[in-house]
């Protein structure tokens, strides 16, 4: 009896290992619940020299402004793949950051310091690193924010350790703009400051005095650009979200000023945390940011609704990120489900910290060999369109599901992510056009007949893996090192969508008759 105990347990948990859930996703397809900006996909490029430590690892490497190899060929296949990648320029150190240009003659490297903010002291980015950066940027098509020093002219505050007071002193980045307009580099859009808002992080200003110095930057970015087609946007304030201080901020600085609204997150706290691993896939730890996007998103409609909501750098984890979780696949838990939750906030841009550096880099810090989130992203790019529908199902809250409409066809992409690792999910996706009790079947003929699938798993089922698997086959570089073809997988659009445990999977639904995407 024992024995065909031990069999029938036996059989019970591989029933249990493979068990399938059906699940109905309603997507309601006659108005849209968000509009992301065309080029919604951001990454950062930051300023931390090699001696950047944290938890006695030094991350970085050469993966700074200062010292990036700018002619490696995979760094700049990585970005011309996007066609055209968003870089946001900036980070801790940008508020030390001098520009040698105009009247600035000496030209120091950031040294550690330990009364200095972040530890180091000032840095200097001469003019010929710029002219090599630029040149980058309009080889590959890149679309760049350049982030600028706010605390140039300010000193800090008597009473106030962190607080620093005074009007910015934007001469040195009048100067930075005069030499970037006649060389005749482009750039969408310019920001001031990195984490200096609400209560600040090593240093902070009011909002009242932030709001003043955001109207001077756009007065000298209309200045140098005065053509309001080609006019760079002007974003700030670049840290994270204090209500009464963004919405102060927002007041002060007035309508047409601020045309992003930058914010920061790292929602999944220190990169040294052991439940790191956990908490990129529970659903109840990541839901709890939602609040926050929800917020700022208010806070633009009421207090500066010519402007929008952008997470303006964010990296999971902060300390650069987690050494075990941060560059693999099981972060794409975190970040693909970032990607969708910020959409329907109504988000226009999301900036992932970073293209390359800490453990978070979309790409590998000494190798530039892409991380599966690299290729989650460019999927993302290519086939999420703007447009952000409504997706909902009474299913398990480990199958998380987001809805665009498609970016080059017609009907709509989904993007299915399963944080489960035994439930596989077979998905049907219905149309909830608003108009009948029941929901409306999709009309498929001609190319509708097919659904487009994309499957992203790990490397031998491991989610700590770095090698991810598009349809069952690893991504890898050619022989020329360019980013491989991702082509779709063609399925039978009658059938439902197989969601395999720890996997993401993106669909596109032609036959999907969406009156908010037409």
């Amino acid at each position: 009896m024992e024995s065909k105990a031990a069999v029938f347990l036996v059989l019970f948990a591989l029933i249990g290992s493979i068990a399938a859930e059906e699940v109905k996703v309603e997507v309601k397809s006659v108005t849209s619940i968000g509009k992301t900006d065309d080029d919604f996909i951001c990454a950062t490029l930051d300023w931390w020299p090699e001696n950047k430590c944290d938890y006695n690892q030094c991350p970085w490497g050469k993966a700074g402004l200062f010292n990036l190899d700018l002619k490696n060929k995979i760094l700049a296949n990585a970005i011309k793949a996007f066609d055209p990648l968003r870089l946001r320029l900036g980070g801790s150190l940008q508020d030390q950051v001098i520009y040698k240009v105009g009247s600035v003659k000496k030209c120091p490297h950031f040294k550690k310091r330990e009364d200095g903010l972040f530890g180091f002291s000032r840095g200097c980015l001469p003019m010929q690193r710029w002219d090599e950066l630029n040149k980058l940027f309009n080889d590959t098509g890149a679309k760049v924010t350049f982030s600028f020093n706010a605390l140039i002219g300010r000193k800090k505050a008597e009473n106030d350790t962190l607080l620093w007071v005074g009007d910015w002193n934007a001469q040195n980045a009048r100067d930075f703009m005069k030499y970037t307009v006649s060389k005749g580099y482009k750039i969408d859009s310019y920001e001031l400051g990195n984490e200096l808002c609400g209560s600040g992080v090593s240093a902070r200003v009011e909002a009242e005095q932030y709001g003043k110095d955001m109207i001077t930057l756009k007065q000298i970015v209309k200045e140098f650009y005065p053509n309001t087609t080609t006019q760079p946007q002007v974003l700030g304030p670049a840290g994270f979200y204090n209500e009464e201080w963004f919405n102060t901020f927002l007041q002060v600085s007035g309508p047409g000023v601020v045309d992003g609204l930058t914010h920061h997150i790292y929602n999944l706290g220190a990169g040294v945390d052991s439940t790191l691993i956990n908490k990129v896939q529970d659903p109840y730890f990541l839901d709890q940011i939602a609040q926050t996007y929800k917020d700022i998103s208010t806070s633009a409609k009421l207090f500066g609704p010519w402007s929008g909501a952008w997470v303006g750098e964010a990296g999971g984890a902060y300390n650069s990120g987690g050494k075990d979780v941060s560059h693999t696949f099981a972060n794409g838990f975190w970040y693909l489900d970032q990607l969708g939750m910020t959409s329907t906030f109504n988000h226009k841009v999301y900036c992932r910290q970073a293209l390359i550096g800490g453990n978070y880099g979309l790409l590998n810090t000494t190798t530039f060999i892409p991380n599966p989130d690299y290729y989650g992203a460019l999927l993302w790019h290519r086939i999420m369109g703007k447009t952000v529908l409504s997706a909902n199902h009474n299913g398990s809250p480990y199958l998380r599901v987001y809805s665009h409409c498609s970016k080059k066809t017609e009907g709509i992409t989904v993007l299915l992510v399963n944080m489960s690792n035994s439930t596989t999910f077979e998905v049907s996706v219905v149309n909830d056009l608003n108009l009948y009790p029941e929901s409306v079947e999709m009309d498929l003929q001609g190319d509708a007949l097919q659904r487009e699938e994309y499957h992203l798993t790990p490397k031998d089922g491991n989610i700590q893996s770095d090698v991810l698997l598009l349809n069952g086959t690893p991504l890898k570089l050619t022989e020329s090192s360019d980013i491989p073809a991702m082509n779709p997988e063609l399925v039978d659009a009658t059938l439902p969508i197989t969601v395999k445990p720890d996997s993401f999977v993106f669909a596109t639904l032609k036959g999907f008759k969406a009156p908010a995407c037409a």
